[in-house]
């Protein structure tokens, strides 16, 4: 997994590398039981402290994405395919996605506007939709 970080950016830097892991899953760049590096590697690689990576994964195994044990590591725990959405997922989802939302046609981005921006976005991720055709 390739993962690009901005450590210029305001966006935290654990939360960087969650949104990365998730969007490499979603992409189908990363499977159910592939490894991910481990945090002091991952820390390593781009000068930051472990506990930072650490985070990250903690996030995301508490968000049910990955899991993590001392003999193996960190490995996704699910990807597209795996079946419906853990319990309360959607909720917490379209509440956020209220804000992307709303912070769209805040900007003055229209109803047709925002639609085609998420067909576009969507069109990069592995979907059901696509691993049927």
């Amino acid at each position: 997994m390739n993962l690009q970080l901005d450590l210029d950016s305001e966006i935290p830097i654990y939360q960087q590398i969650r949104d990365r892991v998730v969007e490499a899953i979603a992409r189908g760049e990363t499977v159910e039981d592939d490894p991910l590096p481990s945090t002091r590697r991952l820390a390593a690689d781009f000068g930051i402290n472990f506990h930072t990576v650490t985070k990250a994964y903690d996030l995301l195994k508490h968000e049910g994405v990955i899991r993590v044990n001392r003999k193996s590591g960190a490995v996704v725990r699910r990807d597209p395919s795996s079946g419906p959405p853990e319990h309360g997922f959607v909720a917490d989802w379209e509440e956020r996605a209220q804000v992307l939302l709303a912070e769209a046609i805040v900007q003055g981005l229209g109803h047709d506007e925002v639609v085609h921006r998420c067909r576009t976005v969507l069109s990069g991720f592995r979907t059901e939709e696509k691993t049927k055709a």
